[in-house]
């Protein structure tokens, strides 16, 4: 390949999505503020940088995949930041979920510097990132995006393009996972009145999910919750919080009152007070289980 890749943020997510880049055959240097993330794609071929400037070449493309906005500043901006090496034809490719504010002041810096700022967060837990299983969504310039769209192929199992303003693709991501936890939380509820009416959860998890709720969030959360199994973590519940406050503050901007999702982000902070910051959010329906007296 022609392209040579940066990538920044080798977490649960960011470490098989870029493991899956350099499988297609680009040349690939990571950089990881906890250097021994990298241990593993180096040894696959990948090189590695002591800092975010290291892995940006001027006018390459450098993907970034961290856990919010103050992360993502932290390796953007600043000497040492990707954005003071990227220059002109450069693309910045933002997988992060992070506020759509944040994307809309990253797309107008980047543009003062002659670059592209593409937000594409993606849908999916690690084990969809391992077998290219991601569903990403994208908004930013158009050519921008069609350069980069092999290097998300190769990531994804599709691309839902949402224009030209990066916000629009944040805004389409928080709101995904606030449905997510919206059917985490109706399925909690509904697996602690089936166990305190005398029903096996899973007995009913089986029934839904093969009938009206037959879809990969109903089935793959639901059975974690019916069998009270939050093995592994997937995605923590500290994170969870993060992205439901960020659609809290987005419909306030807008004036569109979301009165569940302020239910949700009580359900997640007292998880998160009684010690499950790092658990996975699926575990927010404990909280359901211990209003209802149970196990």
């Amino acid at each position: 390949m022609s392209e040579s890749i940066g990538f920044i943020g080798l977490g649960n997510m960011g470490q098989p999505m870029a493991i899956n880049v350099l499988k297609a055959g680009y040349n690939m240097k990571v950089y990881n503020r906890d250097q021994r993330k990298a241990e593993s794609i180096t040894e696959a071929g990948a090189r590695s940088g002591a800092r975010p400037a290291e892995v940006v070449e001027r006018g390459g493309i450098v993907i970034t995949m961290l856990s919010n906005d103050e992360a993502l500043k932290a390796v953007t901006l600043g000497h040492d930041g990707l954005l003071n090496y990227l220059g002109p034809g450069g693309v910045h490719i933002s997988m992060s979920t992070v506020s759509p504010n944040l994307a809309r002041e990253m797309h107008e810096l980047h543009e003062k510097e002659g670059c592209s700022y593409v937000a594409a967060p993606v849908f999916g837990r690690p084990e969809a990132a391992e077998s290219q299983q991601l569903w990403i969504v994208e908004a930013g310039n158009t050519a921008a995006k069609e350069r980069i769209r092999p290097i998300l192929e190769a990531i994804g199992q599709g691309i839902f393009d949402f224009g030209e303003d990066p916000a629009h693709a944040n805004i389409v991501k928080i709101s995904g996972n606030f449905l997510i936890a919206a059917a985490m939380e109706s399925m909690g509820e509904v697996f602690a009145l089936a166990e305190k009416s005398g029903i096996d959860r899973t007995q009913i998890f089986e029934m839904l999910t093969q009938t009206i709720f037959s879809s990969p969030i109903y089935k793959n959360y639901g059975k974690k919750i019916a069998e009270k199994n939050f093995q592994p973590v997937g995605f923590p519940m500290r994170l969870a919080l993060k992205d439901v406050n960020l659609v809290l503050d987005s419909s306030e901007q807008v004036q569109s009152p979301m009165p569940f999702a302020s239910q949700l982000h009580d359900r997640l902070l007292s998880g998160i007070a009684k010690g499950r910051g790092e658990s996975d959010w699926a575990e927010l329906t404990r909280g359901i289980a211990d209003d209802a007296g149970i196990e």
